[in-house]
């Protein structure tokens, strides 16, 4: 009797069971036999990895070549959302991803370019990287598409750089946005919104203020934007200033300044929603889960992941993408830090008198 055999069996119990199919066919995947798609035989392959198996050497696959994956810091959740999505979709298609994560006082965007030139990698995917800075130079994209290297930006188009573009519609966003609150009966709606060099805060406040006029025939949104950090601080400082100066709900630039949001109306002894409206932006993970469950845009994440992985796999191969901005819809997630707007107070009556009776004589 073999004393491998209970553990191969929990093995391909515990891989089908992750993998959602059944042991059979997690041993023709693990035997290499045909009659198995694709997607199932990566399912395996993903159990695998996740479970701490190592692959059998038949399915070792040659990478087709490394990939660098360029993020800024992983503190707010998108980020992460965004590196896991193209990461797979890159060791589907056989590449090794290479990711590289910035944070303040870190490791710098052009540092990390320099080290993956070193390693001869086949392309980069920039995700909200100096690209969308309307402050930084294009010129670094220039000089590594000049040296024919493939890259591709996702969520922050940048002019004149010869490369494919990935973003979320922001003027959409802001539409969606600014139209459910105005549906609930708020009528002093505020915008907290990260620095204006960035071309995704640049055109969030162009929604914003094309619907401020569509609706209330306002033109000039300066009293009703604030401008901060993307961070839960930033969303608290911008919210602080937009409560007192009497908003009723408030339009976040990413889930973590909503998450502030709300904590400065705690502070003020509001309460989200009966008081203040609160819409974040991203649908990050966990944000279902938050107190309240917040009312958010969702980017369509791995849409957009996807098309930035097919786009740059195309380039690889001496296919051209196309240069036009790809823009990817999103979608208004409704949740329980929205409501209708609070009733106006009752003006004050005279002791005695109800505010329907009460006269003024002279």
């Amino acid at each position: 009797m073999s004393l491998t055999l209970p553990h191969v069996r929990t093995r391909l119990t515990d891989l089908a069971e992750q993998a959602g199919v059944s042991t059979a066919t997690v041993s023709r995947v693990l035997n290499g036999k045909h009659g198995v798609s694709a997607q199932t035989r990566q399912a395996v392959l993903a159990a695998l990895d996740m479970l701490g198996y190592e692959r059998p050497e038949k399915l070792r696959t040659r990478s087709a070549g490394l990939v660098g994956l360029v993020v800024p810091e992983l503190s707010n959740p998108v980020f992460p959302a965004f590196a896991q999505v193209i990461e797979t979709m890159l060791s589907q298609r056989g590449y090794t991803p290479l990711l590289c994560t910035q944070s303040p006082g870190g490791t710098t965007e052009d540092q990390y370019v320099e080290m993956l030139l070193e390693h001869e990698v086949a392309g980069i995917v920039f995700v909200s990287g100096l690209h969308a800075d309307t402050s930084a130079s294009p010129e670094r994209y220039h000089r590594l598409r000049s040296r024919g290297l493939p890259i591709v930006l996702v969520n922050g188009f940048s002019d004149g750089v010869d490369a494919p573009s990935v973003s979320n519609d922001d003027l959409a966003s802001m539409e969606l946005a600014f139209r459910h609150l105005v549906s609930l009966g708020h009528k002093r709606i505020g915008l907290a919104i990260g620095p204006d060099r960035f071309v995704p805060a640049q055109r969030k406040v162009e929604g914003f203020t094309r619907n401020l006029e569509r609706h209330f025939g306002e033109v000039d949104p300066t009293s009703h934007v604030v401008t901060t950090l993307f961070t839960v601080e930033g969303g608290q400082a911008a919210a602080g200033e937009l409560i007192d100066s009497g908003h009723t709900a408030i339009i976040c630039g990413s889930d973590l300044m909503a998450l502030g949001a709300v904590r400065a109306a705690r502070q003020r002894g509001l309460a989200v929603p009966d008081d203040l409206s609160i819409v974040g932006y991203d649908d990050s993970p966990l944000i279902a889960y938050t107190d309240p469950p917040l009312t958010t845009v969702r980017q369509p994440v791995q849409a957009m992941g996807h098309a930035a992985v097919s786009a740059l796999v195309s380039e690889i191969n001496g296919v051209q993408a196309p240069r036009a901005e790809l823009l990817f819809h999103p979608e208004l997630i409704v949740r329980s830090s929205t409501g209708a707007a609070p009733a106006s107070p009752e003006p004050l009556a005279p002791a005695g008198l109800s505010a329907s009776t009460a006269t003024i004589t002279t």
